[in-house]
């Protein structure tokens, strides 16, 4: 048997992942502008008093300060109108450089306007606005989930909105962070694991050795981040890692290795990942699962977001 990227995203397929989070993400996209952006207010006015320092520091938010400026200065209506124009994805300037913004800085956006809205800087939700129907049970479906599933919400919604044409927008081109420097590197310990690849994977990603990392890969080899289609390619798995996981700090924890057809070998490991947007006791609950080649390069890493806590320690019920 010979893998392809699709078949090999069927290893370990009992995995239980958090459908969920992109239910609530389409349930957000089915609202009107207005009970977009009033649910948006919301949710950051809860959400972002866990709101951690480093989250700011890790956005590289000067990419957005002449954008954020710009809004500062315009009337109140002109203020609500740009928001508009971000959630129903108008062709216009300034949603087009939004468009060009990576994901952190795109979270820090909204949060500085969630900030501005509320001192009363830029055009607040009217004061007394109720919810539809709708919008009143999106906002109590994010509340019930866990906080790192909250953000990978959040972080959906505020991802897709400004102008994207056929082909898609040139990204900003943010300055790549350093790896940390050999001495302060920590070493991943995964209870039932001794894999080198899948161990240097864990290690380089969290010292954002993005190069490192890549370097594990096959040349046609794949990583397919939750809810989203395989990257395929070297270069484009470290185009999105620089922009997608910079700041991220992954905690594996267990994990179990099988060998595969064709001298493969696929392994599932599970864990928690912790963003600097929220503080240590926040984190999305992962499954990584690995397929490696023959010669030991990750042919395909898949990373599911949990259903539950309870699933980091089902590895024994789901081989």
């Amino acid at each position: 048997m010979t893998f392809t990227i699709d078949s090999a995203r069927s290893i370990f397929p009992n995995t239980q992942v958090a459908d969920a989070i992109p239910a609530t993400v389409e349930a957000f996209n089915q609202l009107s502008a207005e009970d977009q952006l009033a649910l948006l207010w919301f949710a950051y006015t809860e959400m972002g008093t866990t709101i951690t320092p480093a989250a700011m520091s890790a956005a590289n938010m000067i990419f957005a300060e002449n954008t954020l400026n710009e809004i500062k200065q315009m009337p109140a209506l002109d203020q609500s109108q740009v928001m508009c124009d971000l959630v129903n994805q108008a062709d216009s300037p300034l949603c087009r450089t939004y468009s060009s913004f990576g994901m952190n800085v795109k979270l820090g956006f909204w949060y500085q306007l969630s900030e501005w809205m509320k001192e009363g800087i830029v055009a607040p939700i009217p004061e007394g606005y109720k919810l539809s129907e709708d919008g009143s049970d999106v906002l109590e479906a994010i509340r019930q989930l866990e906080g790192g599933q909250q953000l990978s919400v959040l972080r959906d919604i505020v991802v897709n909105m400004g102008y994207v044409p056929t082909g898609g927008t040139k990204k900003v081109k943010e300055p790549v962070v350093p790896p940390k420097d050999l001495a302060s590197r920590s070493k991943s310990s995964i209870e039932g694991i001794d894999n080198p690849t899948v161990l240097s994977y864990m290690d380089n990603m969290n010292a954002f050795d993005f190069q490192a990392a890549v370097a594990l890969f096959a040349e046609d080899g794949a990583l397919k981040p939750p809810f989203e289609e395989p990257i395929v390619g070297k270069e484009n798995i470290l185009a999105y890692m620089n922009e997608q996981c910079y700041g991220l700090k992954l905690t594996p924890q267990q994990g179990v290795s099988e060998s595969a057809a064709g001298e493969f070998t696929q392994v599932k490991v599970t864990g928690r990942v912790q963003s600097p947007w929220f503080g240590d006791n926040v984190g999305l609950n992962l499954a990584w699962r690995f397929l490696l080649n023959p010669q030991g390069e990750i042919f395909l890493v898949a990373i599911d977001v949990l259903a539950s806590p309870k699933e980091l320690m089902n590895l024994g019920l789901v081989r």
